[in-house]
């Protein structure tokens, strides 16, 4: 297969996927509050959708897409074309740009979003996971276009957002994550599939970090931490940074007190969140959203985070793990942890970030938008 797919391949590269249905807990199956709603999901084509290890925007994706699905609505899915999905597949893109080599990202994105709004037609509305790329489209049809804001990569890109706030529809992953010269229409939480993760009432003693490899996502600090409080420390997650991980991560690597597993899949990612004794998340900036800080509450694991972003709405100090204004509050939360109770960070996850909450939640907002 080629890493660019002709036009003629675009309906049906993958035909076998749209008979696969994804292992979502969603509660209701079908529809009974209406007629179904023709829907067009924009995945990124950075991964895979569901990723396969790493991928937040992908996974996001998915579980609105396989949730609208179960509820009985006409989804079309915008991704790579080893996608896996419920409803229909369209694929301009062989595999994802981060994930095979000879893939150009901007030609990709390009083939990639010009079918998507070549199609607009099709849909009652647009739901876009492909950051602002797709607003530039969004004046040129007639669709509604519902943009998830995954955080901004840069304040540049705001320009972008503010100069199609007139007709967009944005939404917000956390209050936090709002940004003061826009409109939303909504703050919709991320939600996860909680019957994936394993709910562990013992822990062991190990600690957890689980992420991208990157200076703001603090992985130097959880080695610090977890030395300072006598605790071996397990690291998972893709390296982002290589220079960071040469010089401040693999010197402390023995495979004892400190090791590395490398980009871990959902099996093994179960496996490590549920048996540690915390997750650290010592982030150095303002996170939107943190997929495996309720990741881990679903398996019972309290998370010790700084109070930055998004975690203060996340974390429930003192209840589901704790706010850490530096390392030595850190070192003392790793011994505190064992007093909270683990089936209360599983209950929380379930009712807070559940994939049924959050594709409702999105259902209830389209539903307006279609209506309006």
């Amino acid at each position: 297969m080629s890493d660019f797919l002709g036009p003629d391949c675009t309906a049906d590269v993958c035909q076998d996927n749209t008979a696969t249905r994804l292992n979502f807990d969603f509660e209701d199956a079908g529809n009974p509050g209406g007629a179904a709603v023709r829907i067009g999901v924009i995945a990124s084509i950075a991964h895979r959708t569901p990723p396969i290890s790493y991928g937040p925007w992908e996974q996001v994706a998915s579980t609105l897409a396989e949730g609208f699905v179960a509820r009985g609505h006409d989804v079309t899915l915008f991704a790579t074309a080893n996608s896996i999905t419920a409803g229909r597949l369209i694929a301009r893109v062989a595999e994802g740009y981060e994930e095979a080599a000879g893939v150009d990202a901007k030609v990709g994105e390009a083939l990639h979003l010009g079918e998507a709004f070549a199609r607009a037609g099709e849909f009652d509305i647009m739901v876009n996971h492909f950051d602002f790329m797709p607003l530039s489209y969004s004046r040129l049809v007639d669709t509604p276009v519902v943009t998830t804001i995954h955080g901004f990569s840069s304040e540049a890109i705001v320009a972008v957002y503010a100069a199609y706030d007139d007709i967009a529809h944005y939404v917000a992953i956390s209050d936090a994550d709002r940004h003061p010269s826009l409109t939303y229409d909504a703050t919709i939480y991320h939600g996860i599939d909680t019957g994936a993760f394993t709910f562990s009432p013992e822990a062991s003693d190990s600690l957890l970090f689980l992420g991208r490899i990157h200076p703001d996502k603090g992985t130097h600090r959880a080695i610090e931490v977890a030395r300072r409080a006598g605790r071996p420390l397990v690291i998972a997650g893709i390296i982002q940074d290589r220079a960071y991980f040469t010089e401040q991560v693999e010197p402390h690597l023995d495979q004892t007190t400190v090791t590395y597993v490398g980009a871990v899949g959902p099996d093994e990612r179960d496996r490590l969140l549920g048996s540690a004794r915390a997750l650290l998340h010592l982030i150095d900036f303002a996170e939107p959203f943190g997929l495996a800080v309720v990741e881990s509450l679903a398996t019972g694991t309290p998370v010790i985070a700084a109070p930055l972003g998004s975690m203060p709405e996340l974390i429930r100090d003192g209840v589901t793990g704790f706010l850490v204004a530096d390392d030595d509050a850190a070192v003392a939360a790793v011994e505190q942890v064992s007093g909270l109770d683990r089936q209360v960070c599983r209950d929380d996850a379930v009712s807070r970030f559940s994939a049924d909450r959050m594709v409702q939640d999105h259902l209830d907002l389209l539903a307006g938008i279609v209506a309006g």
